[in-house]
This record gives structure tokens, C-alpha cells and sequence, in this order.
């Protein structure tokens, strides 16, 4: 009975896998077409890149003690929309579990809060924001914390749904409730994986805050923003080299607090329970010195609710008939700049994810060298590299492809390298004990353990990089974003509401469908 059910399954990834690479090349194609995508176009554009790139040079910069400030609020912002996430996001994830949930009707509605809030952008919820709540760090810190609710409630939610029963037994057979339950059984078991969570959160927040300056929403990107309009290159490379080190400090730091935090290797329970009560006791005062230096009343994280209702309410009933066929003209570009730039981070990154595994790469230089590499590229927002490619190639989707490509490939060599790391050594050793050198090995060990992985990366970069090719229209990048920005400035917010609605469906689609082959895959 087993052979007859697993056989079909094996014959059927590679056929599902080619049934893929064929679709997606020929989607490849089709969208670089329609958005006149050419390779040949981008090497005339070069030069224009590097004259751009000179006239950066030197960097420099005009106010430090302000840029300082500014880099500091960037940060802060960062852990408290993070922190206000994660408290929202416990009981939701209780009730979006299906193991936890007290019905199904409310599995669903908390799914769908989940999915609605990783689907919307942070930048979109930030313009909403500030138009309801005036410029400042609020609507920054909240936007960061509806957006994070989409990851972390997810993640909070599968981390429940992975816990042994077993605990669970034994607690409810003491007659204790639902609430002590899941205090004493759940809750232990799901701690570590939370933590891990959420001080990575922090990491994609910092370099998420760094933009929402571009729309008033607080932080180092109004001061970049700033330089830019007003073409002080020299000034905002400078601001780009504060923001650079901020990150890779940032990342750095989360590295080694979740190694602290969630390495069981080192030191005992005392350790552990030192370290787990020093960064508690870190981040406590880092929310408190949050309010003090950002000068946030913590009376505004309640008053918000009022009038942002009442400018998300005027998006209601949508008005789909204003932009007409541009609508979703400009709803199709976004999906091309998503595909062509997935396509371009795919081969670029490849290599480069290969000889960023430790366990692959040839020597240990090569290993640090594609490593920084990754992190270099990473730590520059794919907003501000659009604002880049739009000055030197000018205005249109091609300028987002570009920006979005580059970005695609640190996020996607990252996760191809740490896949390679995962694979079992013995195909590996196998290979080399016949005499197989380091190519064989790569194809012949490597590449057939890691390809399920690599493709199910492959998918959720299209479903990350379609999401945020829709905000690249603020600075002039093609796609609906611009439409979107457009509306909102000229306060149209029914029509608004209309590219909401299509911008949730793509990227409600694109993630069902890929988590879908996902699912066939890996």
C-alpha cells in the first residue's frame, strides 16, 4: 500500500517541478515584453548609473548630530511597532491555530485578520496613517505593527500547531481550564520559537522604518527623502552609509542574541534564565526610552482607532470605474515587475547562495566574501535603490525591475545558502569517496537535495517581490503604487479603496498559488 501511494508522488515533483520552469519562463518572458524589459537597454543605461554613482561622491555628511537622532527614532520605531505587534499577535495566534482555536468560525476570521495585514504593505498603511494622524513617528510605529502582525501572528500560530498534545493531556486532567491550559502546556513549548520570531522581526523592521520617511511617517528615510528632492547626491549617500551601518549592526546583533537565546549548547538553565531575563529587562527599557526620546504620549496608541476609521472608511464603497482600464493596466505591471525581477534575483543569486553555504563553498574566503556580499545588498531598502535607478534611467517600471532585481538577489542567495546548509552530509561524503571533486559533488549531491527547498524560496521571493513592487510607484517605478499614492494625495479615497481591493487580491492570489506548489514541493 505505501510503495503504490509514495511512487506516484515521487514521479509526480519532477513533473510538477518542469510544469513550473516551463511557467514561469514563458510569464518571464510575456512580462519583460509587455514592460519593454531588455537587456540590451539596460547596458546603454549604464553609463548613466555610474555617472549617477560619481556624483555621490564623496560622501558626506551635513548635520551628524541630526542624522544621529534620526537614525536613533529609526530604531525606536522599530522595536516598539514590533513589541505592539507581538502583544497583539499572542492571542491571535492562539485563535488562529487550529489546535487552540474554540471554533472554526473564529479560525477563520483570525486567519483572514492575519492574511489581510501581510498582504497590505507597510508603506500603504503608513500613508493611511499619516493622512489620519498627521507626520510624525505614530503612524510609522503603526504601520510597522499592522504589517508585523502578518508574520508574526502566522508564525506564532504554526509554532502552536507544532506542539506535542502530550503536556496538554496531562494539564487538562487536573481539571484546569482553557486559559491555565495553554498557560502551562502551550505556552512553554512555543517560547523559544517565538523568540527567535521576534527578534528577527526586528531585524526586517529596522530596514522597513528606514523608508516610511518618504511619506512623513517618521525616521532617517525623511532626511534621505529630503537630499534626494532636493538632488544632494554627496549628502544622501551619506545618510545611505548611517542607514548601511545601522543595519548590519542591527543583524548582527539579532545573530547573536538568538544564538544566546535559543543555543542550548553553552551554559545551563541558570544561563539561560540570565540571558532570557537580561533581554527582557533590555527590551522593557528600550520601550520605555521609546517614549521619552520619541516624546510619544502612550495615550495615542488608543486614540488612533478613531481617526483612522474615518479615513479608512471613506475607501468604502470603492469606486472602480474612476481609472478604468488603467486600473488594472497598472495592476499588471506590478505583477511583471514582480516576475522579471524574481527571474533576474533567481540567476544571480544561485551562485552566489552556493558559495555562501559553509558546507559547499570551497575555502573560507570565498564563504566571508559571498557572505558580506549578501549582506551588503540586503541592507539596502529596494525603495531607496529604485529611487536610484529612477534618477539614472529615468522614470517606468524598468527602473523598478532594476531596483527590485537587486534587492531579490541578497534575500534569495541568503535562503538558497542557509537550504544548501541544511541538506544531509552523506550524499555528499558518498560522492567524494569515489573521487568526485568539487562540481561533481555540487551536481551530483547538492543541487538534487536542495533544488525542492531553492524552488519553494524561488516562490515566496515572487510572493514577496510582487507585494512590494506595489509601492515603488511613490518615487516613479512603475506599477500601481503610483496610482495608489496618487489617489490618496489628491484624497480620492474611494478610489483608493479600489486599488486596495486589487492590490490584496494579486497578492492574495500570487501567495495562495505559490504556497500552494509549495506545499507540492518541499
Amino acid at each position: 500500500m505505501t510503495t503504490t501511494i509514495d511512487k506516484p508522488a515521487i514521479r509526480a515533483q519532477p513533473r510538477l517541478l518542469h510544469l513550473v520552469a516551463v511557467g514561469f519562463l514563458a510569464a518571464t518572458l510575456l512580462s519583460a515584453w509587455s514592460i519593454d524589459f531588455a537587456p540590451a537597454a539596460l547596458i546603454d543605461g549604464a553609463d548613466d548609473v555610474v555617472a549617477l554613482l560619481d556624483r555621490m561622491l564623496p560622501p558626506r555628511l551635513d548635520n551628524p548630530g541630526r542624522i544621529a537622532d534620526l537614525a536613533v527614532q529609526t530604531l525606536l520605531m522599530a522595536v516598539l511597532g514590533t513589541v505592539l505587534a507581538a502583544i497583539a499577535s499572542v492571542p491571535l495566534a492562539f485563535l488562529a491555530a487550529r489546535n487552540t482555536s474554540p471554533h472554526p468560525a473564529v479560525y477563520a476570521v483570525a486567519r483572514a485578520i492575519i492574511t489581510f495585514c501581510r498582504a497590505m504593505p507597510d508603506l500603504l498603511f503608513a500613508v493611511l496613517f499619516v493622512r489620519a494622524l498627521g507626520i510624525g513617528v505614530l503612524p510609522g510605529i503603526l504601520a510597522l505593527a499592522l504589517h508585523s502582525i502578518g508574520m508574526l501572528g502566522k508564525l506564532f500560530a504554526d509554532a502552536i500547531e507544532a506542539t506535542d498534545l502530550g503536556p496538554r493531556e496531562a494539564v487538562r486532567s487536573t481539571g484546569a481550564g482553557y486559559f491555565r491550559e495553554m498557560l502551562n502546556a502551550v505556552v512553554p513549548q512555543v517560547v523559544p520559537s517565538w523568540i527567535g520570531t521576534f527578534v528577527y522581526r526586528i531585524d526586517i523592521n529596522l530596514r522597513m522604518s528606514v523608508v516610511l520617511g518618504f511619506v512623513g511617517a517618521g525616521g532617517i528615510g525623511f532626511a534621505l527623502q529630503d537630499a534626494l528632492r532636493g538632488l544632494i547626491y554627496p549628502r544622501a549617500l551619506g545618510i545611505v552609509g548611517v542607514i548601511l551601518v545601522a543595519i548590519t549592526a542591527m543583524e548582527l546583533l539579532s545573530i547573536a542574541i538568538r544564538r544566546m537565546l535559543l543555543d542550548p549548547a553553552h551554559g545551563g538553565p541558570r544561563r539561560d534564565r540570565a540571558v532570557r531575563f537580561g533581554f527582557s529587562g533590555l527590551l522593557i527599557g528600550t520601550v520605555f526610552a521609546t517614549f521619552v526620546v520619541l516624546d510619544l504620549d502612550p495615550v495615542s496608541l488608543f486614540t488612533w482607532i478613531g481617526p483612522s476609521i474615518e479615513v479608512f472608511g471613506r475607501m468604502i464603497p470603492p469606486d472602480f470605474d474612476a481609472l478604468g482600464a488603467d486600473l488594472f493596466e497598472a495592476a499588471a505591471q506590478t505583477i511583471a515587475i514582480g516576475v522579471v525581477a524574481t527571474a533576474i534575483g533567481i540567476v544571480f543569486s544561485l551562485p552566489v547562495g552556493i558559495l555562501a553555504a559553509r558546507n559547499v563553498t570551497p575555502n573560507a574566503a570565498t564563504y566571508w566574501v559571498a557572505r558580506a556580499w549578501i549582506l551588503l545588498v540586503r541592507a539596502v531598502p529596494e525603495l531607496i535603490l529604485a529611487v536610484v535607478f529612477v534618477a539614472a534611467l529615468g522614470l517606468g517600471p524598468v527602473a523598478g525591475t532594476c531596483a527590485l532585481a537587486i534587492g531579490s538577489i541578497g534575500f534569495l542567495a541568503k535562503l538558497v545558502a542557509d537550504a544548501i546548509e541544511e541538506i544531509e552530509p552523506g550524499p555528499m561524503e558518498a560522492v567524494r569517496s569515489i573521487g568526485g571533486g568539487w562540481w561533481k559533488t555540487l551536481f551530483a549531491a547538492v543541487l538534487p537535495q536542495s533544488i525542492p527547498a531553492i524552488v519553494g524560496a524561488g516562490l515566496y521571493l515572487l510572493d514577496v517581490n510582487v507585494r512590494t513592487s506595489t509601492i515603488l510607484g511613490i518615487v516613479g517605478a512603475g506599477g500601481i503604487g503610483f496610482l495608489l499614492f496618487e489617489s490618496i494625495r489628491t484624497i480620492n479615497f474611494d478610489v483608493a479603496g479600489a486599488i486596495v481591493i486589487v492590490i490584496f487580491v494579486i497578492v492574495y492570489a500570487i501567495e495562495r498559488l505559490s504556497g500552494w506548489i509549495r506545499s507540492r514541493l518541499v
